[in-house]
């Protein structure tokens, strides 16, 4: 079978097209998806443009970044559905990012394998103690620590947050994340897209 026979029988599934959408509907830049994935800014606007197609390893980073499974690119949408069992050996982790760019936590999906959830939940690892850059995005985030402490700045305000704590807030407003002290920090961040 031929390159171009393969290309042929995989654009049916648009997947650069359903890439952008996800992409669009987390309003999320392509760098900022870069930071999510690993990969570049360049190649991911080749993939969504239809000029490349992506391997399977990296349309899996890709589908971790979004929370959605590789169906999500294969399936017809009514042969999608809400269950998906994350075990803890499967859970990959990924770098966390900003939109201007910094790295405060790193984080692992904890419903990757769910077809389009209604909300993401992840284990961050929250991995600094130096100030970093707030961000804002739409929804709703919720926040329970699990260990250490946090410092969480929103809104001009700034909160601490030690193990056993939670917060819920609207994530529209500036918020940035700082671990505490030397001890490590996870906790478990749930957002919900509005």
């Amino acid at each position: 079978m031929t390159s171009q026979t393969i290309e042929t029988e995989l654009e049916v599934y648009k997947i650069g097209e359903k890439v952008r959408a996800l992409r669009k509907e987390r309003g999320l830049r392509l760098i900022e998806l870069g930071n999510h994935t690993g990969l570049s800014a360049a190649m991911l606007s080749k993939i969504e443009g239809g000029k490349i197609v992506p391997t399977l390893p990296t349309l899996t980073r890709i589908a971790l970044a979004f929370s959605v499974g590789l169906e999500h690119f294969f399936a017809a949408e009514g042969a999608r559905h809400a269950f998906g069992i994350t075990r803890s050996a499967q859970r990959v982790r990924l770098p966390g990012g900003t939109p201007k760019g910094g790295m405060p936590y790193d984080f692992e999906s904890l419903d990757y394998t769910v077809h389009e959830p209604k909300l993401n939940a992840y284990l961050a690892s929250f991995r600094s103690s130096a100030p970093n850059s707030s961000h804002k995005h739409d929804g709703v985030e919720f926040i329970f620590i699990v260990e250490g402490s946090l410092e969480l700045t929103w809104a001009g305000r700034t909160h601490v947050l030690e193990a056993g704590d939670s917060v819920y807030f609207d994530p529209r407003l500036d918020h940035s994340y700082r671990r505490r002290g030397d001890k490590h920090c996870t906790g478990v961040v749930v957002t919900l897209r509005s």
